[in-house]
């Protein structure tokens, strides 16, 4: 246990960011039980540590521990918290609890066996606590932590830093907070190099190598988290990473489920069943019409990539990404994380059954949505709109 100790002390003494996630804010720590999933690459971890460093003068009321330290190979994480409660801690944080057997029947009966510790554990996004073996939903309150959104970079890039933006307020009021903002900083060129490169706050690594990293990203969600959590085959492995290439070539897609399955060789079940893995991945975003639930057979109207950065990083160059695609990929990534978003009968996207979007660049016209109620043009590659037309980039404010 000692051993656990030390890198957790490790870690805090090494936690210097003072960048906060939208979601640090969000959370209510008050709650017994927390879960918080996302991608890998979106800063889970560093999100859990700056809370303890933050809130825990007393290093010894809390704890954090990753599920993958070999100390707990031979050793319990009900046995850890038994021991740690002992000596007088109140809060357990667990990183990466779908390396761990057992996980959610060890979490269930460190929520009932100790009811003064509170717990807030992490895991991949493929990780679904209302499925598992033990009953999660009645303890645990989950959110799910995304990528940067554009204002998030703009403040780790020490640019400016902006207000959250509802929907709401965008719609009625775009001209004036765009214009604000287009006085004080160069917006455009900005977003364009958000979009290729700053979704994953891994890029503050160095933008050298991003799209490597982003890429032993998804090699690891693939190859290690998706096995831990789904009964998925070497075999299956292959062939979902084979359909991620299939699809990045091809988004936005429109899936003909028969074609699709022709082509990669495989049953029309085990096609659909990969496309639910990679969405549950964060590497894909299914796009569905309105009340049609998602479901592991459910097949979709439309399929993207997760985020902008991924067409960058899957594809060979930046003349083989697609700006339309590009375009809706952002709006649909950006959009998705505070409201529904489905396909409509016209347009791009529908967003919370109300509002029609049509999404393209500067010389985007309203035809083909000219007769919707609630109906707008997103256009990209300009700092202002006008009316019922609304510059993409102010999209990326709402969280």
């Amino acid at each position: 246990m000692d051993s656990l100790l030390n890198t957790y002390r490790k870690l805090i003494s090494a936690e210097k960011s003072d960048f906060k996630r939208y979601l640090h804010s969000d959370i209510d720590w008050n709650e017994r039980m927390t879960g918080i999933t996302g991608a890998r690459g979106t800063g889970k971890t560093t999100l859990i540590l700056q809370h303890i460093r933050d809130n825990f003068p007393d290093r010894n009321k809390a704890v954090y521990v990753s599920l993958d330290n070999l100390w707990l190979s031979k050793n319990s994480l009900l046995d850890f918290a038994e021991r740690f409660s002992v000596y007088g801690g109140t809060h357990l944080f667990i990183d990466e609890v779908h390396k761990y057997p057992n996980w959610s029947l060890e979490l269930k009966n460190v929520y009932d066996n100790y009811p003064d510790l509170k717990t807030v554990f992490t895991g991949s996004s493929i990780l679904e606590i209302y499925k598992s073996d033990a009953d999660l939903s009645r303890r645990a309150v989950k959110y799910e932590l995304h990528g940067l959104s554009f204002r998030e970079y703009l403040s780790l890039e020490k640019i400016i830093d902006l207000p959250v933006l509802p929907l709401n307020e965008i719609l009625s009021n775009h001209i004036d907070i765009a214009d604000d903002i287009r006085n004080k900083i160069k917006v455009i060129p900005l977003f364009k190099q958000y979009l290729k490169n700053g979704y994953y706050p891994i890029y503050k690594e160095g933008i050298r190598n991003y799209f490597t990293k982003i890429t032993n990203i998804i090699n690891t969600t693939l190859e290690k988290d998706l096995p831990s959590i789904e009964k998925i085959d070497y075999n299956g492995i292959y062939n979902v990473k084979k359909l991620l290439m299939v699809l990045a070539n091809l988004v936005p897609y429109t899936p003909n489920i028969e074609k699709l399955s022709a082509e990669m060789q495989l049953n029309r079940a085990s096609t659909l069943k990969y496309l639910h893995y990679l969405n549950k991945a964060a590497l894909t975003n299914q796009l569905l019409v309105p009340n049609k639930g998602m479901s592991l057979l459910t097949k979709p109207e439309k399929v993207y990539l997760n985020n902008s950065n991924l067409i960058y990083a899957l594809n060979v160059d930046d003349a083989s990404a697609n700006i339309g695609n590009v375009r809706e990929t952002f709006f649909f990534n950006q959009l998705k994380v505070r409201h529904d978003v489905n396909l409509p009968k016209s347009g791009d996207f529908l967003i919370d059954k109300k509002y029609t979007f049509e999404v393209g660049g500067k010389g985007k016209s309203f035809e083909q949505i000219k007769d919707l109620k609630n109906s707008f043009v997103v256009a990209d590659d300009i700092e202002m709109g006008i009316g019922n037309k609304i510059p993409l980039w102010l999209f990326g404010l709402m969280y």
